[in-house]
């Protein structure tokens, strides 16, 4: 198993869970602020798994 990749993988998912709750709360700039992580934590780990793909 790829730890690196599993612990990716769940600040991404915790970063939008973490969203909901934050709309729940109505705290809407640090919604936007976490969508805007999770994505860029998600865009991260795709970078490194295509480096990874075609080293």
């Amino acid at each position: 198993m790829n730890w690196n990749m599993f612990g990716l993988a769940f600040f991404v998912i915790l970063s939008f869970v973490l969203v909901g709750f934050a709309i729940g709360q109505q705290l809407f700039w640090l919604a936007v602020l976490l969508f805007l992580a999770g994505f860029a934590i998600m865009g991260f780990g795709l970078s490194k798994k295509r480096k990874q793909q075609n080293a």
